[in-house]
């Protein structure tokens, strides 16, 4: 995850420096490549854990339920790193524009509002237990970035003057 929040990071630079600049399209030019990168290296990571996850997960435990447990929790998760890294990115364009209250709402709403209630319901009402957080988790990140990615497409960071 390090790298995707590091490609993210790169994302905001590149929004402040052409926003600086005037050179509004040029920003967003760059975020959508930054989106690329992190897509093809959140895919990498994906596979590597959808397909290594048991493997993954002996470097911590052998004991055999926590491993299993492990092992879903990173099947499950690799299902979302690709809305985690397009996310990440749509998240830091607003931070590099001077939007900072577009990414609090999103990440306020998405976060406390929609996931933490959606994993106690999957993990309480639907008796999911871990998998049900777990499942909340990629879900989540899902709804986040399909939203931060409508705000970045209506452009009103762009309007930002810092």
């Amino acid at each position: 995850m390090l790298p995707a929040w590091g490609l993210s990071n790169a994302a905001s630079t590149l929004v402040g420096q052409n926003m600086g600049a005037n050179e509004m399209l040029r920003a967003e030019q760059s975020v959508m490549k930054t989106v690329k990168y992190n897509v093809i290296f959140m895919v990498t990571v994906s596979v590597i854990f959808f397909f290594l996850g048991d493997f993954l997960a002996g470097f911590f435990t052998n004991e055999a339920e926590i491993r299993n447990i492990a092992t879903n929790a990173l099947h499950i998760m690799a299902v979302g790193f690709i809305f985690y890294g397009i996310g990440m990115v749509m998240i830091n364009a607003f931070n590099g524009a001077g939007d900072t209250w577009t990414p609090t709402w999103v990440n306020l709403c998405g976060f406390w509002l929609f996931q933490i209630p959606l994993a106690y319901l999957l993990s309480k009402h639907f008796e999911l237990g871990p998998k049900g957080v777990f499942i909340s988790i990629p879900i989540a990140e899902a709804l986040i970035t399909v939203v931060a990615f409508i705000l970045f497409k209506r452009g009103k960071w762009k309007m930002v003057k810092v």
